[in-house]
């Protein structure tokens, strides 16, 4: 039994009308929850309380063959399965073209021989059997997958095929052998249609799946990012073993060059690491002891050792993978609709055609019967809905593939599509908009030096719980200032501490502090009337009743940020900060990197009923944040994203993830989800157009006004480019690149 996603390779599946026959199959098996089918990439992923055995029966059932994928051998297997088919494929549209060729020409310059004379008939019944060994070589894979859905009452493209070139074939066969039996002007063989059908149809799948290849590259080059052997130290020595032999707390050795395995924590020596991958960030940072790596990242100089904290699927890129592939499965509302009308486009498409033919039998020109035949056998081919059904997850695909190349991961397709649509982003201030590790950024001096104040300062927050102190003892760390010993400790809610120093008073607190203990600041007053309204927060420091010098302890704003919120302009969405600081502070944060809208002192259940007011005054609303206490509104809001530094529940909460600490991820996924969408627009309206305007041609619309029919040949080609086209287009995506 499994409650967690189960994915699956399907084979068999040759257009959108297959995806619905796959879902239902699967859906239809007790104790499944959800299931999703890509045709893009041929897999399926379902989930619930359920014997995998009883899935993989019920594919089988719906006519396709299925099989469980479970990690990165499998996924290796199933590429080269896909290359094995891929060059199966070519062989079978060469031969195919090999005989199609010479026939089209040789019919084309009138050199073939009628069929109504003994040598004629005897060319003719060698062509029809020797068209009839290539069809079975070169387009059995057609015959057979119409007969499998037929016999679960299902039709797809397969069917479409079959039924055009095998009633072409027996048409053909019929009036070589009996030639009396139909008027002189339908004494024609289609052999060549029924080949060359099958060569550009062959071609344009070989095509298609080649592009379709590029466009999984992103998910492709995350699983190549792991290493397959680590190097272990086990009894005092060094072995390589296979990654999925690393157990947990085992120390690992990483060497200058190398791929990190797993992820974990440097217990010795230092290196800098390429983490491009898992941020975008091209420049290497520094790891030390103490740091955590991340499985997948590059060790460019330095050996370390490392130990292990997650292993197997636990690990980041094992995660990222798993999230990738899991949103590429997704579909937005547009792909779901799709699909809807895929299910029942290949039954309309027969009732079309049988209808065609019925119209052109009773009703065209002598020779009727050629007539019906050609226009029935036109129709069935040119309306394939391959591009149909490839039209939006090859698209979803290729974008939130791309997105994972820039650092951002994309949960679901919904969220990409919603994504464009954001008329307002709203924004967290500490950790989000700022780094949110407050730092001391200025010592100002009444009458002893920074160092003297630092140092005095760090000895009285050594025994502080205040969230402001870790900044004064890490200001001393830095600066390599040792702290000055305290007697009779004492913290003073709301104000700050105080203790004694060589016999003397010491304070250390805020402005209310010192007032209270009488400690004179009229010659600062104007100074500290002026911080109140900046982002700095004053530390005062007194000594004997005398005021001795002030740290600034300020919370730094993020390098990208003020780029970010200037690129979100450009894309004219309104800018609004949350924050639960005070309302001077939070302005002038907000002044400071252009910020449009500033809401400050706000509680986290307020911050949600903010997101839930814009909404109702009709925007569509992104947050962005890091915290536990932005998870309400990033939940509620149309598109959350989080800040891949914060905390996991924010990270779970969220639609997007932006790995690493930057928001400058949030103006590339609107970008990019505006240029997804407009993508499976163009995609969706080529398919329709070409369908909408292609099945009337081949039916005969045009022939009354203009005496043109389309030939099966060309409508073949124009079936499979129609796909190759649509892959095409989403693979300019690969292309892409933020304006901001």
């Amino acid at each position: 039994m499994t409650e967690q996603a189960t994915r699956l390779s399907v084979t068999g599946m040759s257009c959108a009308g297959c995806v619905s026959a796959v879902e239902d199959a699967i859906t239809a098996v007790p104790g499944i929850d959800k299931a999703v089918v890509n045709f893009a990439e041929h897999t399926a992923t379902y989930t619930g309380q359920v014997e995998e055995d009883d899935v993989l029966n019920a594919i089988k059932s719906a006519g396709y063959g299925a099989a469980v994928m479970r990690g990165v051998a499998d996924e290796e297997e199933k590429e080269q399965a896909e290359m094995v088919f891929y060059h199966d494929l070519l062989r079978k549209t060469f031969v195919a073209g090999l005989v199609a060729l010479p026939l089209f020409l040789a019919g084309m310059f009138g050199w073939l021989p009628p069929i109504t004379t003994p040598v004629g008939q005897i060319f003719w019944l060698i062509t029809g059997a020797v068209t009839l060994a290539v069809m079975a070589y070169s387009g059995g894979h057609f015959y057979s997958g119409a007969l499998n859905t037929l016999r679960f009452h299902n039709a797809n493209m397969d069917t479409l095929i079959a039924l055009g070139t095998g009633s072409a074939w027996l048409f053909s066969t019929a009036v070589v052998l009996f030639p009396d039996v139909v008027p002189s002007l339908a004494q024609h063989a289609y052999y060549e249609a029924a080949l060359v059908i099958i060569t550009l149809v062959n071609l344009g799948n070989a095509l298609e799946m080649r592009a379709r290849g590029k466009t999984s590259q992103a998910i492709k080059r995350l699983i190549g990012m792991q290493p397959r052997t680590a190097r272990v130290m086990r009894d005092g020595k060094e072995m390589d073993v296979d990654i999925a032999d690393v157990g947990l707390d085992e120390t690992v050795r990483v060497r200058p060059g190398e791929k990190i395995p797993v992820d974990g924590e440097i217990i010795e020596g230092s290196s800098n690491i390429d983490e491009s991958m898992l941020t975008g960030e091209p420049l290497p940072v520094l790891r030390k002891a103490g740091d955590t790596v991340i499985g997948g990242t590059l060790n460019k100089s330095g050996s370390f050792l490392f130990k292990a904290s997650h292993i197997g699927s636990e690990t980041v890129l094992a995660r990222i993978i798993e999230l990738v592939r899991d949103a590429q499965n997704t579909k937005p509302a547009i792909g779901r609709l799709v699909d809807r009308i895929a299910s029942v486009f290949v039954p309309a498409v027969l009732i079309i055609a049988i209808l065609t033919f019925l119209i052109w039998f009773n009703f065209g020109p002598v020779p009727n019967a050629a007539y019906a035949l050609v226009t029935m056998m036109t129709v069935l081919i040119i309306a394939c809905p391959c591009a149909l059904g490839l039209a939006t997850p090859i698209s979803i695909m290729a974008g939130i593939g791309k997105a994972a190349e820039h650092g951002i991961l994309i949960r679901n397709g919904e969220a990409l599509q919603l994504a464009g649509k954001i008329t307002i982003v709203v924004l967290d201030k500490t950790g989000t908009i700022t780094e949110g590790r407050p730092e001391v950024s200025h010592i100002l001096s009444a009458n002893e030096s920074e160092e003297e104040i630092l140092a005095l300062a760090a000895g009285l927050e050594k025994s502080s719980e205040h969230p402001l102190a870790e900044a004064v003892i890490e200001a001393a760390k830095t600066r390599n200032i040792e702290t000055l010993p305290v007697e009779q400790f004492e913290a003073i809610a709301g104000q700050g501490v105080k203790a004694l120093f060589g016999g003397e008073s010491v304070l250390l607190g805020n402005e209310r502090l010192m007032k209270e203990n009488d400690v004179n600041l009229d010659k600062f007053n104007e100074l500290l009337a002026n911080l109140k309204n900046s982002a700095a927060t004053p530390v005062l420091l007194a000594k004997a009743g005398v005021f001795t010098g002030m740290l600034l302890i300020e919370d730094r704003i993020k390098m990208d940020s003020v780029a970010t919120i200037e690129a979100l302009h450009k894309l004219n969405i309104r800018t609004v900060m949350l924050s639960g600081d005070r309302q001077a502070s939070a302005e002038a944060v907000a002044a400071s990197v252009g910020i449009d809208e500033v809401v400050a002192e706000v509680l986290p259940d307020e911050k949600e009923q903010v997101i839930r007011q814009l909404q109702d005054a009709g925007e569509k609303v992104a947050m962005v944040g890091d915290g536990l206490n932005d998870a309400p509104s990033l939940a509620r809001a149309d598109v959350g994203f989080a800040i891949g530094s914060g905390t996991d529940v924010a990270i779970e909460s969220a639609d997007i993830t932006l790995m690493g600490g930057s928001i400058r991820g949030v103006p590339t996924a609107i970008e990019l989800s505006r240029a997804t969408v407009k993508n499976i627009w163009q995609n969706l309206f080529g398919a329709f157009v070409y369908n909408s305007v292609g099945i009337p041609i081949a039916a005969g619309i045009l022939y009354p006004v203009s005496g043109l029919l389309l030939n099966p040949m060309v409508a073949s080609a124009a079936m499979a480019m129609s796909s190759v086209t649509v892959v095409t287009n989403a693979n300019r995506l690969r292309l892409w690149k933020p304006r901001s």
